[in-house]
């Protein structure tokens, strides 16, 4: 009977504590989080009495927003505001300084046409002061004379100032055998004929003029006096003398020339060669409308004359040495 007692006793022992360790081997049910974003209710008052002091609950732990979540929506936030700011600031600026560039280019192109314009009226006057007063002096003394503006020019000419065009390369044109009379009719000789207004050109350059008058020789007086330095133009004899070419009036009685007075000869080129030179570069700066035919008749001196006039120099009306350096031939 004691037996049968012991093994009732151990069989319950046995069955308590393998109980305990199957009950400890269970798995245990995972927490449930609570939702962040319900917040905690205030504990109820106690009901009865006054006077209760009023008990709230803490937040938990996860209700509390992550330092990093908070750092980040400020780091967007703030982003979100400079762009929105910046945008319109940005736009503004840019629009101003698109304004400003247009405005001062505007500017400068009407200061450019407004120059061109005063340029051209400027020039416009001048030639027309210039012919007035010449057909005012003639009217009066009978006499063409320099006119106001033809005295300033007269003075830069006399010292030297001239306006400088580009190089250009002394060409040799072929030439008509025969003048064209009709265009260009013969001068006659006058014995002793001075240059017209030579007397108020100043200047060594312009000396020759002021001494130069016509002299009729016969052909053998001409060769003992300038031997070699005699060429022929159209048929028409010309004496080199002090860097110009002059008529040899009487050499040839019936020579033809179209201007009684001095040529510039640059590297003693012809008279023709040369005139067709000057004839050239006046066409290409919208002098002289003609034919190039090395005749130094009416419609080229009227060239001459335009262009010395514009640039400064005395209106000899023919080639001259400060005429052939301000073309840039010389």
């Amino acid at each position: 009977m004691r037996i049968f007692v012991v093994l009732i006793c151990n069989l319950a022992l046995f069955s308590v504590v393998y109980g305990a360790q199957k009950q400890e081997n269970k798995p245990q049910p995972k927490k449930q989080p609570q939702p962040a974003h319900h917040p905690s209710q205030p504990a109820a008052h106690p009901a009865g009495g006054t006077g209760a002091k009023k008990m709230t609950t803490a937040p938990s732990a996860a209700q509390k927003p992550h330092p990093a979540q908070i750092s980040t929506a400020a780091y967007h936030g703030q982003k979100a505001k400079n762009s929105q700011a910046s945008t319109p600031v940005y736009h503004q600026q840019k629009a101003k300084a698109a304004q400003a560039s247009n405005a001062a280019y505007q500017t400068q192109k009407a200061k450019k046409n407004q120059t061109q314009a005063e340029r051209e009226a400027a020039k416009a006057a001048n030639q027309r002061q210039t012919a007035n007063a010449a057909n005012t002096n003639h009217a009066q003394t009978g006499k063409p004379k320099q006119a106001k503006t033809e005295a300033v020019a007269g003075h830069n000419a006399g010292k030297g100032k001239f306006a400088q065009g580009k190089p250009l390369k002394p060409q040799h044109f072929n030439l008509p055998k025969q003048p064209n009379t009709a265009k260009a009719p013969p001068v006659k000789f006058q014995q002793g004929r001075r240059i017209q207004g030579s007397q108020n050109w100043q200047g060594q350059r312009y000396a020759v003029f002021r001494n130069y008058k016509s002299e009729w020789h016969d052909r053998n007086w001409w060769h003992n006096h300038y031997h070699n330095n005699i060429t022929f133009v159209f048929g028409a004899p010309y004496y080199w003398n002090a860097g110009y070419w002059f008529p040899a009036w009487g050499y040839s009685p019936n020579a033809y020339y179209a201007w009684d007075g001095p040529i510039y000869g640059y590297n003693r080129m012809p008279p023709d060669q040369i005139t067709a030179n000057v004839q050239s570069a006046l066409q290409q700066q919208g002098y002289y409308h003609g034919e190039v035919d090395g005749v130094i008749g009416p419609l080229t001196r009227g060239a001459i004359a335009d262009y010395q006039r514009d640039h400064g120099l005395y209106t000899t009306s023919t080639i001259d040495q400060p005429t052939l350096q301000s073309l840039g031939i010389a």
